[in-house]
Parts: C-alpha cells; structure tokens; sequence
C-alpha cells in the first residue's frame, strides 16, 4: 500500500483542526456577546456548511478560490501561488466543513459555564484575558476537546468538497476519501477495502476519544 493518503489525510485533518480551533473559540466568545438578532444570523451562516451537502460547499470555494476568481487570481498573481487543485486546498475544504461541529460544540460549552465565576474574577481586579484563559477556558475545557476530537474526526473524513477543490492525483492530493473513490471506480475492491478499515479505525478510536470526553465531563458536572 502507498501511505501517502493516510499522511497526506492526517496531516490536512490536523491544520484543519488547528484553524478551527482558534476561529471557533473566538466565533463563539464573541457571537454570543452580540444582539439576539445578529448573533441569530450569524449562527445561520457558521452552521450552513453542516448541513450543505459537501459539493456545494466545495462549489463555492471554487468560486472563491479558483484561478480565474477575484480571490484565486489574486492569490495567483501577489504570490505565485494556485489555490486549488494542490493539496493545502483540501486544508480550506476540510476546515469549512468542520468549523461548525467546533463552534456549536464550544457555544454550548460557553453557554453551561456559570459566569458568577467570571463576575467574582473581576471583583478581584482580574482582567478579562486572564478570565478567560484561567478560567472560563479550563472550566469548558471538556466541550472544547470533545469539538476538537469532532472536528478532526470531520476534515478526516471529508470527501465531497474536498474532491471538488484538491481534486484526486496520487501522490500529491490523495486522501483516504478519494483513494477509496477511486480504488472502487477502477474495481479495485480490496485496496479499497484495506483503506476503509484504515478508515474505519482511525473514526472508532476518535469517536471513543469523544465519549471518554463526555463522561468525564458529567463526572465533572456531577460533583
């Protein structure tokens, strides 16, 4: 077996998770500061691509990114640079894709958290950066690993936009998800079969991640 999609899918998969990780902290501080009615729109548009089927997710980004788009262009002429068909473009299809699971994961844990602890922090003279990151953080600290976990688990498993926007070449924008594809057009059923157990063992043991996660967490809550 050539293990360049599995290297290729993880280390997409990880960026990904790092990109989401930060934006979906910050989307969800920040949102849920604003008005009911902003804050209401921009939960629409963060959430669409979880409910988007993956193509047309990937359409848009050929729309944004493509060579002869204003984005894609730009990026073409400043840097010298394609911004699709090579594979850092599946880092932006799988980081759309997964950016939801983190940001409604990490709301919902911001939204638990009891903020008499934020208001005794201040009392104190404590500022809201150190709040945040020494207290708030470490209190969400379970919802916000088990949206991380997800939102691997989800650029990991992308295929759909991921296809549209890095396309399919071995050995240079090959993924576990296309490889499969692939493997099964040209009737290669059991190369694709290896690299859907490969598959299917990476999610068993991410999704055992997550629920390690959530029973800590109610332990946690518990006491």
């Amino acid at each position: 077996m050539d293990w360049f999609p599995l290297y290729n899918s993880l280390r997409i998969a990880l960026i990904a998770s790092v990109i989401v990780f930060f934006s979906g902290i910050f989307s969800a501080y920040y949102i849920a500061k604003l008005p009911p009615a902003v804050k209401g729109v921009l939960d629409v548009v963060l959430t669409l691509p979880l409910v988007l089927p993956p193509t047309v997710v990937g359409y848009f980004l050929l729309m944004l990114m493509g060579p002869r788009r204003p984005f894609g262009a730009w990026v073409l002429e400043t840097f010298g640079t394609k911004m699709v068909m090579t594979w850092y473009s599946g880092i932006f299809a799988a980081a759309v894709v997964a950016f939801p699971l983190m940001y409604r994961t990490v709301r919902g844990a911001f939204e638990s958290f009891d903020e008499t602890l934020a208001y005794s922090g201040q009392t104190l003279g404590l500022s809201n950066t150190f709040i945040f990151w020494h207290i708030r953080m470490p209190a969400c600290r379970q919802g916000i690993l088990a949206g991380t976990v997800l939102a691997f688990a989800r650029a990991l498993g992308e295929y759909g936009a991921t296809s549209m926007i890095a396309g399919y070449t071995p050995g240079k924008t090959a993924t576990i998800s296309t490889t499969v594809y692939q493997l099964w057009r040209t009737d290669n059923d059991v190369l694709a079969f290896k690299w859907v157990l490969v598959n299917v063992a990476i999610s068993a043991v991410v999704l055992l991640a997550v629920n390690l996660l959530e029973k800590k967490q109610r332990r946690s809550a518990g006491r």
